[in-house]
């Protein structure tokens, strides 16, 4: 290699140096700054405690775990994932779930980008996923699922990790179907792969890809939801019979930490169960955004259609805490990529979870939520008032856009 070659080599390569180091340095900053703020990672020490139970030989949901009297509301196959955390000590627990989070941010930048642009030069991938990576760990989804040692970034790699394979890879459904078994919501993927594969099938008269990952994550959930109920049959009993339906197990509906559909109404309507409203606005809104994801997917918007399917699936749910929305990652990512001009959406949308706004209202354990005045309300419904925006423009740039052709 001559010189002129090898100094250009050299030059090429100090971008990516310089954004892995700012990178490191984030990382870095960021962990000092969860020491400093004496976090008290709560979940994982709920997590060690079902690996204790499950090990004891214990009731997995008559357990209470910390002072915060925290119950299991996985399924059972989750308490024996969480076995391995029992054979560190609680500061090295600590320490290897805050490494893995971090590395697990990478992992979901890297994913996220390959999503929206799946022809990326290799150095240059790498170049941005460090950058956002930098960014990113500081929003509020990305902090408090470090500051609890939630396992969200693990399920949003496991689903992302299918849904960039090469079209037919054979272990695409895989990281879909341990996630349901691990969590349930990431089913509503299987949702838009079955009926988005049914309907190209339909179409197209022949097995494709769709369809294919669609049948592996079914059968990777029912596999793993067979192991649990064969190694924790009377837990296994108890949860698909009772415990799935006890969505108070998880937390008061009204917490400003709530960012589904049922707790912007708990607080709307000044109680703990909204009722049949929150099932009639879940049906309507749910069923409208599926539409959404599944004509994507049809015109061969993968990543519309996993985004709009992910973010879905919060709205939804339940019980949406603040720290489940990191699907925020791959929702900026595209807005970057798709929105032109680009900055009057993207930034209000990242200033949305970079502020902690939801946190800014009263809120502790004397329930202070069931009383919001309605500047609180906006603010506590912060992250469901922003995506539904982005679905009426959605909507609206697709409705302009059919018109033209």
């Amino acid at each position: 290699m001559t010189v002129s070659a090898l100094t250009r080599a050299r030059a090429r390569q100090w971008p990516l140096a310089t954004a892995a180091a700012v990178c490191l340095i984030s990382f870095a900053a960021f962990w000092v700054a969860q020491r400093l703020a004496h976090v008290n990672m709560l979940d994982v020490m709920v997590y060690r405690a079902e690996g204790e139970t499950v090990r004891a030989g214990g009731d997995l949901y008559a357990m209470r775990a910390t002072s915060a009297n925290l119950a299991m509301t996985y399924p059972p196959v989750a308490g024996l994932l969480f076995v391995p955390l029992t054979l560190v000590s609680v500061p090295l627990m600590r320490t290897l779930t805050t490494a893995g989070n971090l590395l697990l941010v990478v992992a979901l930048v890297q994913l996220s980008l390959q999503l929206v642009r799946p022809s990326q030069a290799r150095e240059e991938l790498w170049r941005r996923t460090f950058w956002v990576a930098a960014l990113v760990v500081w929003c509020e989804p990305v902090w408090t699922t470090l500051r609890y040692g939630q396992i969200n970034l693990l399920i949003a790699v496991a689903v992302l990790w299918d849904l960039t394979r090469r079209s037919g890879h054979r272990w695409a459904g895989v990281g879909i179907g341990l996630a349901t078994a691990v969590k349930l919501t990431p089913g509503l993927f299987v949702v838009l792969l079955l009926v988005a594969g049914l309907l190209l099938w339909r179409r197209e008269r022949g097995w494709n890809p769709w369809l294919r990952t669609a049948a592996t994550a079914t059968a990777t959930f029912l596999a793993a939801t067979a192991v649990g109920a064969l190694v924790l049959p009377s837990d296994s009993r108890r949860f698909w019979t009772g415990t799935l339906f006890e969505s108070g197990r998880v937390g008061f509906a009204e917490e400003t930490a709530n960012q589904s559909l049922r707790g912007v109404l708990a607080r709307l309507m000044h109680t703990d169960d909204p009722g049949m409203w929150w099932a009639v606005v879940a049906a309507v809104l749910g069923g409208a955004a599926m539409v959404l994801a599944v004509r994507a997917a049809l015109r061969g918007d993968k990543a519309s259609a996993v985004v709009v399917c992910a973010v879905t699936a919060l709205m939804i749910s339940p019980i949406s805490w603040s720290h489940h929305w990191v699907w925020c990652v791959p929702l900026l990512l595209l807005l970057a990529e798709r929105v032109r001009p680009v900055w009057p959406v993207l930034a209000p949308v990242a200033l949305v979870f970079a502020s902690f706004a939801l946190w800014w209202v009263p809120h502790d354990p004397g329930r202070p939520e069931l009383d919001q005045t309605p500047g609180q309300m906006v603010l506590s419904a912060v992250y469901p008032l922003t995506m539904t925006a982005l679905f009426v423009g959605y909507v609206v740039r697709r409705w302009r856009r059919s018109r033209t052709a």
